[in-house]
């Protein structure tokens, strides 16, 4: 049997859906985040917005009162509640948005959903906890919904360095939050982690050495519990967990999510947090958009870390995957976020194939030097194909400089940006330098890189780029702040770019005939104190003219 067939999708239907797929009532809540209504398919949804602050985030960006949605399309833009019921006749579902500010669906150039969803346990994501107080009532809160003797979990997306305490949780202190629940709450790709009771005894059971106050070792002893709760995984609890990600990802307004893949798991505890099997870890998504039951859009990417000369992953993927074959809701992207193991001989060979099948690429830079090579193997391919035109593109980029940016907008690339030193950043120069890359023009758009090392949450990546400030509030970029309407461009109109061209005239601003995705905020992004930024949430998300994700704040 094959694992497509353990996972219930017949090969034949994996990519046979809809132009436009709604919701569905099963769709659970995250952390709070209420659970998304039951709707039919976006093309079946007339929704008219009006009485809000609506930023369309287009060029001039225009401010309107209302909006009309019609078969899944933006059919009206204006300031006339009676033109967007002329645009929308027939009985459409109109919200009064009360005041409230409205943006278009967030698109994140650069994350991990599919991970995200594959995590076993009830993942419970901690970005908005600065201390062990918080923890606690964070979990109390996911527990309420949580049966009792289910694993409630956080890996990866935080950092203890962003707790008041500058630690983990302690047995005794996860055992008051959570006692009827096993926990577990692991730092990045491989701990150190920590559990409560009810956990230990079940780690000690797998072999995994847990220290008396709940403690886990970072390394081999988080790789053996992390194995440990991944072989409790089902079809159905994947299933289950990509259903949360996806309501997680809709209660923070991210609509758009252009997930870049896992290192290539291989069933021992030197696997990590951003391990899994990377040709099968999307068939719980996939099953739910063949079934009409994934609210969020989709696109994907493929990482490849081939060490051989031959580079047999990544040929064979050129070979039989197609790039941007799909439809509007779920869509094969690109090669990348790694194309191959390694800067060496084998990475630019990978880059030069990638090029000559007419394919994107991506990498990413995270040191003070390996923008230097990946930018100048770009010019060493273009000078062989062109690559002007495929939106090649290098990811995180902290110390990336001015005279590198430009050559890669010399040859047609972009850039990638993430806030993940807001956890453990420090210094004054954390980077990225938003300031100087928005300055220079380069194509350029927002990513959360969640969750591993970074929460997936739009507004803590804005916090830090608007402010310079980490988790704990020292100024770690300063001199590289940006402004708040710069950044929510970047997050939306300026990432369609990455999305490839059959997205591009179709997300991120609000204007006739685009898709209708549109996110009411709980309250106004561009005017709250700038520590409120951290707070902002959706009260009403909409993808494609379905209501996706509301918390009855507007009706």
């Amino acid at each position: 049997m094959t694992q497509a067939d353990q996972e219930g999708v017949p090969r034949r239907t994996i990519f046979r859906t809809g132009a436009a797929v709604g919701a569905a009532a099963t769709i659970g809540s995250v952390a709070g985040a209420q659970p998304a209504a039951a709707h039919g398919r976006p093309s079946d949804q007339d929704l008219i917005l009006h009485n809000g602050s609506i930023h369309t985030m287009n060029r001039r960006h225009d401010v309107v009162r209302a909006i009309a949605i019609r078969d899944g399309r933006i059919a009206y833009t204006g300031n006339s509640l009676g033109a967007a019921l002329r645009a929308v006749p027939e009985h459409p579902r109109v919200v009064d948005l009360r005041g409230r500010v409205a943006i278009p669906g967030i698109i994140d150039n650069h994350n991990h959903i599919v991970l995200m969803g594959n995590r076993p346990g009830r993942h419970t994501p901690l970005e908005n906890a600065y201390s062990v107080a918080d923890v606690q009532q964070t979990y109390r809160a996911r527990a309420k919904g949580v049966p009792a003797g289910e694993f409630v979990t956080t890996i990866g997306g935080f950092h203890f360095n962003q707790f008041r305490e500058v630690r983990l949780p302690t047995l005794a202190e996860l055992d008051a939050a959570l006692p009827k629940h096993p926990a577990y709450v692991s730092v990045g790709f491989s701990g150190p982690s920590a559990t409560n009771s009810l956990g230990k005894a079940f780690f000690e059971a797998a072999g995994v050495v847990v220290g008396a106050d709940g403690a886990i070792a970072g390394g081999t002893q988080t790789g053996r519990a992390t194995l440990a709760l991944r072989q409790t995984l089902t079809p159905e609890l994947r299933r289950r967990g990509a259903r949360d990600a996806m309501a997680y990802a809709l209660s923070v307004g991210v609509t758009t999510h252009l997930d870049q893949g896992a290192f290539q798991a291989t069933g021992t505890p030197s696997d990590g947090a951003a391990h899994e099997d990377n040709y099968t870890m999307h068939l719980p998504f996939l099953e739910l958009y063949d079934q009409g039951l994934a609210p969020v859009r989709l696109r994907i990417n493929y990482l490849h870390m081939d060490t051989d000369a031959g580079l047999p992953t990544l040929e064979q993927r050129l070979r039989n995957t197609f790039p941007f074959f799909g439809d509007d809701m779920v869509r094969t992207g690109g090669i990348g976020e790694f194309i191959a193991g390694g800067l060496g001989p084998n990475w630019l060979e990978a880059a030069k194939r990638v090029a000559r099948a007419g394919w994107r690429a991506e990498v990413h830079s995270l040191s003070a030097t390996d923008f230097r090579t990946e930018i100048e193997g770009f010019e060493a391919v273009n000078a062989e194909v062109s690559i002007e035109d495929l939106r090649w593109v290098v990811a995180h980029v902290p110390f990336i400089t001015e005279d590198y940016v430009d050559r890669l907008k010399a040859i047609g690339g972009g850039l990638s940006l993430t806030g993940w030193r807001y956890l453990a950043g420090t210094g004054t120069t954390a980077g990225p330098p938003f300031r100087m890359i928005v300055d220079n023009g380069i194509h350029a758009g927002m990513s959360s890189d969640g969750m591993q090392i970074a929460p997936m949450n739009p507004f803590i990546h804005a916090y830090y780029a608007v402010t310079g400030r980490n988790a704990l509030g020292a100024v770690v970029n300063d001199g590289q702040q940006i402004t708040r309407r710069e950044l929510l461009d970047l997050y939306t109109r300026d990432n369609t770019w990455f999305l490839g061209k059959a997205d591009e005239d179709q997300l991120g601003v609000l204007e006739e005939d685009r898709l209708g995705d549109v996110v009411v905020l709980d309250r106004d992004y561009f005017r709250v104190p700038e520590d409120e930024i951290r707070q902002v949430r959706s009260v009403l998300t909409v993808v494609g003219g379905a209501i996706v994700h509301e918390t009855g704040k507007v009706r």
